[in-house]
């Protein structure tokens, strides 16, 4: 625009500047002013040309898809090719003056697709299959190599036994367990993406990630490598502790993280926000509670300004938090009672987002305290 003003303006002086000039002037200067005139004017038209002309060719155009009853921003991008993991956010950004409370979805209305990023992939050859994470997405493309080196160990709360925290849907009882452990395959998806080595504790060779709402319970969730879960809760805290620790032996030398997720059970008037535990005594898990806080609100602050956040970072004398060796997290998704924290976990955006929103902050908290 500035470019556009100052030829306009040249264009004005220059036309006054004959007017004034050619009363004085003998016969050969005012033919050498027009032709002057006249050459400026071409060089004005010209410019004006092409700078719209690289405006418009700088203009970003996106194919679009149609919203189906159901839809949610997970399952849009899924059928349409793209990376729930890696799309999400700039779909949001692309369509959130489209979109409806909690970034949903109107059903018969046309969205913008991101546009495909060529450089996704380090290469073909980075593809490796993962048979835990199920049919449908156990083949896992490396994105790139921010995570190369680090190695992390997620442990989804309960499992086996015990199903943890129940909340109930309706008919449908909502089991801690199931939920806990569809985001940490999420997650450890979304690790591997960015070329982490990663051990799954707790791990059920059935169930895979998940895409309904209502997560079905079971009861056959093993501990790494293969280990039947004990019914007392210290004989579980114990044999996932034992597991880390013997990994974490192994890997010494190595950057090493230990993230466990559950979901808290409160009164259903209560409704918290994502949360994190981190020991006392441990300044590294600390800063990695304080990274994954951090993103969390960085991330409603711009998806939701309107909403606030209210999560928390502090210190608690938990089992695996004092007694693992890798520096720990410990983090609490919502209240498994409350109709609105449901839907933090239910909906299968929801449940990704918070993968790809732990996957980024695990990622700062890396490049920081590496």
């Amino acid at each position: 625009m500035l470019l556009i003003v100052f030829l306009l303006r040249l264009h004005s002086e220059q036309n006054n500047f004959n007017l004034y000039e050619t009363k004085n002037m003998n016969l050969m200067m005012d033919l050498k002013v027009r032709i002057f005139v006249r050459q400026s004017h071409k060089a004005i038209v010209l410019a004006l040309f092409f700078f719209s002309f690289g405006y418009l060719s700088n203009a970003q155009t996106y194919s679009t898809a149609k919203a189906q009853s159901g839809d949610g921003i997970y399952s849009l991008l899924k059928r349409n090719g793209l990376s729930p993991s890696e799309y999400m956010d700039d779909f949001i950004e692309i369509n959130k003056s489209n979109l409806g409370t909690d970034n949903s979805l109107f059903a018969g209305r046309t969205y913008k697709l991101p546009v495909a990023k060529a450089s996704a992939q380090v290469s073909s050859s980075e593809s490796t299959t993962y048979e835990i994470f199920g049919p449908e997405y156990k083949k896992v493309n490396r994105r790139d190599n921010q995570l190369s080196g680090a190695i992390y160990y997620l442990v989804s709360g309960h499992g086996g036994p015990d199903p943890g925290a129940i909340g109930h849907f309706g008919n449908h009882m909502l089991c801690e367990d199931e939920y806990a452990y569809d985001v940490t395959l999420r997650l450890a998806r979304c690790l591997l993406e960015h070329g982490a080595q990663v051990y799954i504790i707790v791990r059920d060779k059935n169930d895979g990630i998940r895409d309904e709402s209502v997560l079905k319970h079971d009861r056959d969730e093993v501990c790494y490598p293969d280990l039947a879960i004990p019914r007392s809760q210290l004989g579980r805290l114990r044999q996932r502790k034992d597991a880390v620790n013997a990994l974490y032996a192994k890997n010494r030398n190595k950057v090493q993280r230990l993230v466990e997720i559950h979901v808290d059970s409160r009164s259903k008037g209560q409704n918290i926000d994502v949360f994190f535990y981190h020991d006392k005594g441990s300044s590294t898990g600390k800063k990695l509670a304080g990274s994954l806080h951090q993103t969390f609100k960085e991330k409603y602050n711009y998806h939701q300004p309107s909403r606030g956040y209210k999560g928390t970072v502090s210190d608690r004398n938990l089992y695996m938090l004092k007694y693992s060796y890798p520096p720990a997290v410990f983090i609490e998704l919502g209240n498994i009672n409350h109709r609105r924290d449901q839907q933090r976990f239910m909906i299968t955006d929801n449940r990704q987002a918070i993968a790809n929103w732990l996957a980024e902050g695990l990622i700062k908290d890396l490049k920081a305290n590496r």
